[in-house]
């Protein structure tokens, strides 16, 4: 019995900071989310944004930088758009972002898919002119709501194309081909996984087609088939698919 406590308790046990960065990193990188980590390290990395739909902002994407600190997920991370983005609470010139949940309310409950999928469209969606970090988006969402929209669009055209360079620097890598592509609104299509790479009842988001998303610094446990930071086996059907990630 006291063995099965040493267990329970151990396993309920919080993941460390670095463990759960991991995790994090690979869930977003997982995900549908174009990511670049810089120089394969999991705490510094670029990510394509795109502008909700229903909003001035759809059809825009956005390259945002986010560092994760070493006290991360209890500290929050660091977020700045790169390109311009025209919004009462985002600094028009070094793009750091004004939102309360990134820098005064953050929770070790978060992760970086809430960032991106949850507290990004929310503070495009929802801007507080109250608390501006671009004066000039915020008189005029107040004087000139629908002046504000046209500046929004105009800057979306003219700044917001960031899925649109990040297609076009990767057919240019790839020698072209369909992961390179774009479609017409200047997102990137999906990458295909490859069709019956694992054994039924495998989980699809585990084939080894994906492996390129993946940094190395995780390739080696996937390759010795032990879990992955997000607890699920990866199935190393393909060899030449992890050496074509690792290379």
């Amino acid at each position: 019995s006291s063995s099965s406590s040493s267990s329970s308790s151990s396993s309920s046990a919080p993941k460390s900071p670095g463990k759960r960065r991991e995790i994090d990193v690979m869930k977003l990188m997982m995900s549908d989310y174009d990511v670049t980590l810089v120089d394969d390290n999991p705490a510094d990395m670029f990510v394509i944004f795109h502008g909700p739909a229903d909003s001035p902002y759809a059809g825009g994407s956005w390259k945002v930088h986010v560092e994760l600190p070493d006290g991360y997920p209890y500290k929050s991370p660091s977020i700045g758009f790169c390109n311009r983005l025209f919004h009462p609470n985002v600094d028009e010139m070094s793009g750091s972002v004004c939102l309360d949940v990134i820098n005064q309310t953050w929770s070790p409950m978060f992760d970086l898919l809430n960032v991106f999928e949850v507290f990004l469209p929310q503070l495009l969606l929802y801007p507080n002119a109250a608390d501006p970090l671009n004066g000039e988006a915020a008189a005029l969402l107040l004087r000139e709501p629908e002046q504000y929209k046209a500046k929004i669009r105009e800057y979306v055209a003219k700044y917001g194309q960031a899925a649109a360079t990040a297609g076009s620097d990767d057919s240019d890598s790839e020698g072209g081909g369909e992961s390179g592509e774009e479609s017409s609104n200047g997102a990137r299509p999906q990458k295909r996984k490859t069709d019956s790479c694992l054994p039924t009842g495998v989980r699809d988001d585990t084939c080894p087609a994906v492996l390129d998303r993946i940094p190395r610094v995780f390739l080696g446990s996937i390759w010795r088939g032990t879990p992955t930071p997000l607890g699920v086996f990866v199935w190393p059907s393909q060899p030449e698919m992890l050496g074509r990630a690792a290379a």
